[in-house]
């Protein structure tokens, strides 16, 4: 769109399916760049990428040229089915329904990547599900308990 200037900064969280632990160090790295692919593919430019074997966090800078659950659920889907095709794991991979979106300043661009580097470290101290529910308050975004990290009958 012409005569259309943004900043818009996403952090995107989301899950693996019923919170298991499958993404693999050996190939963490080939499904973070997969998954930055699918979002350049879109004009959007990924910032920071990182997580763990249960949850993946990406900030990435947003162009207002798509609706955000168009891209999770593009990024989702597509990470999934390459999952599946190079079968880097045993039975059928997937991600969990839905995602949390937070947004940043451009001054606190620095200190949300560091946060999503060294995920590791952090999580030594806090588990997944209390990370997510700390984004939720911060953030001040309503949620249904019932939601949060519901597991999938089946």
């Amino acid at each position: 769109m012409a005569n259309t200037y943004t900043q818009i900064h996403i952090h995107a969280v989301f899950a693996v399916q019923n919170r298991i632990s499958l993404i693999q160090r050996s190939w963490q790295e080939r499904l973070y760049k997969y998954i930055i692919a699918v979002i350049q593919k879109h004009g959007h430019k990924v910032l920071s990428i990182g997580g763990m074997p249960d949850h993946i966090h990406i900030l990435f800078g947003f162009r207002p040229t798509q609706a955000l659950s168009n891209l999770m659920q593009e990024v989702k889907r597509d990470s999934s089915e390459w999952m599946n095709k190079e079968k880097l794991v045993l039975g059928r991979f997937s991600w969990q329904e839905g995602f949390g979106a937070f947004s940043y300043g451009k001054s606190q661009i620095h200190d949300v990547c560091n946060y999503i580097e060294t995920q590791e470290k952090h999580h030594k101290k806090i588990s997944f599900r209390e990370e997510y529910l700390e984004f939720l308050k911060k953030f001040d975004v309503e949620y249904d308990e019932r939601y949060i990290f519901k597991d999938i009958d089946g």
